[in-house]
């Protein structure tokens, strides 16, 4: 009777999270926490229905460009860490940047997103000048940095020249779990202003963070969902934490398929409006990941515009797919997979809605 009493109550918090769009701290970790058959499913049926509301049966196309895997900074989770010597280091000048933009646009994308590690080269006047020629080449596109940390003035110069969002994961809520996954250079309390100052400039901001990560328990993932809802970001985007081979976390389990897709349905019934996109390490951890990912409610994918050449070296994780669907050049092939779970992808900019559903 007790067990049939509790799996009574975590399909009740469902219906609390979808009619409330929130929960208390201890019913979140109820949900998290839960391990009754046939309550993934129902949660995700819900997310569905709220995703559909907002973006109908729309999955939004951003095309990736990996700009550097050269980073100043060493995070112990990270591939492209500055203290790995085995990574293969590449940038992209201004020219590649450019170059793969015009053949993304030409493939019908209208969304760009440059991603990079930490890498010095990219000045403030680099990056505004990269940002103004794609604005002023294809001003009917949107156009999304992914980056790193700087200071406010910074980010203020790239608005100014035209970028439209940015994305920067703030990786873990919980301050003395950031300590454990970054060395003391790095600051948490940097992060969290770095994104405070996106969203007070005027950004669509994303934020986000690893499922599974290293020493990480129900009570962060409780205080990774807690900011998002007060934070409020337009999106979202988490992933299974994959170990990398050449990192100190090298020997540790990787994040689960099962509690991603359960967190990405929970942040779609918390933040009903939010960009949630099924992710490429979705992907590598589980052949049919990011199909998953949209049936739980995510509604963006990033194929990959990146030259075919570096495609291999931006490792953040192990075994990272980096050829074949994900590759930009194959979005039929995206939108075939996409369209075998009732969804239809678009490469429209998919700005962020926000409206309310009452």
């Amino acid at each position: 009777m007790e067990e049939a009493f509790e799996r009574a109550y975590c399909f009740e918090l469902a219906d609390k999270l979808e009619a409330e769009r929130d929960l208390t701290d201890e019913e979140l970790a109820s949900v998290l926490l839960c391990d009754y058959p046939g309550f993934d499913e129902y949660l995700a049926e819900k997310a569905r229905a709220v995703r559909e509301k907002y973006y109908g049966k729309s999955v939004y196309l951003r095309g990736l460009v990996e700009i550097s895997n050269i980073c100043k900074n060493n995070c112990y989770y990270c591939g492209i860490r500055r203290d790995n010597a085995n990574a293969e280091r590449y940038r992209l000048s201004e020219e590649q940047i450019l170059d793969c933009c015009d053949a993304g646009y030409d493939l019908g994308f209208r969304t760009f997103v440059l991603q990079g590690g930490e890498d010095p080269y990219y000045t403030d006047e680099l990056i505004v000048s990269i940002v103004s020629a794609i604005k002023d080449k294809h001003p009917d596109c949107a156009v999304t940095l992914s980056l790193g940390e700087f200071e406010k003035e910074s980010y203020q110069k790239f608005f100014d020249a035209g970028a439209d969002r940015y994305l920067l994961r703030h990786e873990t809520a919980d301050k003395e779990h950031y300590e454990m996954l970054h060395p003391a250079e790095m600051s948490f309390d940097h992060r969290m202003q770095c994104l405070r100052d996106l969203k007070d400039i005027g950004y669509q901001v994303g934020c986000g963070m690893m499922v599974g990560s290293p020493y990480q328990t129900a009570a962060h993932l409780v205080k990774d969902l807690r900011f998002l809802k007060e934070f409020k970001p337009e999106m979202v985007g988490i992933g299974p934490f994959i170990p990398h081979h050449d990192t100190q976390f090298a020997d540790c389990e990787a994040g689960t398929v099962d509690m991603t897709i359960r967190l990405l349905s929970i942040i779609r019934l918390l933040l009903p409006d939010v960009l949630l996109p099924a992710t490429t390490a979705l992907g590598t951890i589980d052949p049919r990941g990011r199909e998953k990912g949209i049936l739980a409610g995510a509604n963006v994918v990033m194929p990959n515009l990146s030259p075919s050449d570096v495609r291999g070296k931006y490792l953040l994780y192990d075994n990272k797919i980096c050829t074949g669907d994900e590759a930009a050049e194959c979005i039929r092939c995206m939108a075939m997979r996409i369209s075998s779970v009732g969804y239809e992808t678009v490469v429209a900019r998919g700005d962020h809605v926000s409206f309310s559903m009452e």
